[in-house]
């Protein structure tokens, strides 16, 4: 039985066209709780999805200020985790959990 905590802390893949390319690289990108840290990302992968991760990389996308009607709004700040997984492993992000 896995552990609730790793749902917790990935929130979903992200699927854009850099992502899209960095999977060539035996690289998974998903976007993270903004307190996680590299060690939970790399557990929460490893138990959720079976496979050996061999480095994680994270970042910070700060949210952009955007106008609804005239009012001014900002986005939220968003934070990635770009996961590369060891030789041999691959995750089929399209399946979903």
């Amino acid at each position: 039985m896995t552990d609730l905590r790793h749902y917790d802390v990935i929130v979903s893949p992200a699927i854009t066209e850099k992502s899209t390319m960095a999977s060539e690289n035996n690289q998974v990108v998903f976007n993270v709780a903004r307190g996680a840290t590299k060690p939970a990302i790399k557990a929460a992968v490893e138990a959720l999805f079976g496979v050996k991760v061999s480095g994680v990389n994270t970042l910070v996308r700060k949210g952009k200020v955007k106008r609804f009607r005239g009012t001014i709004g900002r986005q939220s700040d968003v934070k990635k985790a770009i996961v590369t997984l060891a030789e041999g492993h691959s995750i089929d992000i399209a399946t979903g959990l």
